[in-house]
């Protein structure tokens, strides 16, 4: 119960980044369109980048993201269906991106560094690439398809550098080719970048603090999804993994869980703003969930590791 005390607190400095963020919306007419933009095609790749760049990438750790992206796919895909026909509006095109897309970048990389130390953080960040991938290519595409065709859908889908990052650091890490050393503080820089206005946009967001639930069913199925579909797959992959596959080490587990507990991902809030597509709705949603994981990260974190 400590380490549930003592992770509490140390999360309290992205709340408080939530709320500045509100500030500067509300005061300062700050755009969240805009500053989606610059998260989306700079800010996120340069962590993709960086990250596989980090990683020790054996064939088993190069499968990691495209595990956790199969698990935000089928999560995604599945909890969309069902947004279909129990919501049955616009905002239902968005659900994919609240299930499927946890904050584990902008919220997990902090907890992340916090329970596993500079190297479980290297593990942990190859499976947080999973979740970039599914939400620059078929989360994206699921959002836009609410609003475009098909090929449009496809064509927004194939301009995301986030894949190209990818692509690009793998083929670098496995050519035994490192970031310059000069570049390292630009890396570090943005990773800090990465973290503050991600959850900044999350405030900008919000015009009032009043009715964030917004459409209850919407906001019931995305918790369903987010804190108790995820969690379970995730737990059901490590008893698979401990009983009898035997593949991957405690630390992956216990990262893929962590991404598992996460909120539902800030991005959300990010691509329904380039998308236009039930903003607030997203944003409302994004944070009850951040708020609910304030209590329910550390009592999870404590119960499991």
């Amino acid at each position: 119960m400590a380490a549930a005390l003592a992770l509490f607190f140390k999360l309290t400095p992205l709340y408080v980044t939530v709320v500045l963020g509100w500030l500067a919306g509300r005061y300062l007419q700050a755009s969240g369109r805009h500053i989606a933009g610059i998260m989306l095609y700079i800010v996120t790749p340069s962590i993709v980048f960086s990250g596989v760049m980090a990683a020790p990438l054996a064939p088993e750790i190069i499968l990691l993201p495209f595990l956790v992206f199969g698990f935000c796919s089928f999560l995604g895909i599945t909890h969309q269906a069902l947004a279909r026909r129990w919501i049955g509006d616009s905002s239902a095109a968005i659900m994919p991106l609240c299930v499927g897309s946890p904050n584990a970048g902008y919220f997990g990389v902090p907890v992340a560094l916090l329970l596993f130390g500079e190297e479980g953080l290297a593990i942990y960040i190859v499976c947080m690439l999973g979740t970039s991938l599914y939400e620059s290519s078929v989360g994206f595409y699921l959002a836009a398809r609410g609003r475009y065709s098909v090929p449009d859908a496809l064509k927004r889908v194939a301009r995301l550098p986030s894949m190209y990052a990818f692509a690009l650091a793998v083929t670098l890490n496995l050519s035994d080719v490192g970031i310059p050393q000069v570049f390292e503080p630009l890396f570090d820089n943005l990773r800090g970048t990465y973290s503050i206005l991600g959850m900044m946009i999350i405030g900008m967001s919000i015009s009032s603090f009043r009715g964030l639930a917004g459409n209850l069913r919407f906001t019931a199925l995305a918790f369903f999804g987010k804190f108790v579909s995820w969690p379970l797959l995730a737990s059901a992959f490590w008893w698979l993994d401990v009983t009898h596959m035997g593949v991957y080490s405690d630390a992956v587990h216990k990262a893929i869980f962590l991404i598992s507990i996460t909120p539902i991902a800030a991005n959300t809030v990010v691509i329904a703003t380039m998308l236009d597509t039930s903003v607030k709705q997203a944003a409302g949603t994004v944070l009850l969930s951040t708020v609910v994981a304030l209590v329910t990260i550390p009592l999870m974190v404590a119960l499991a590791f």
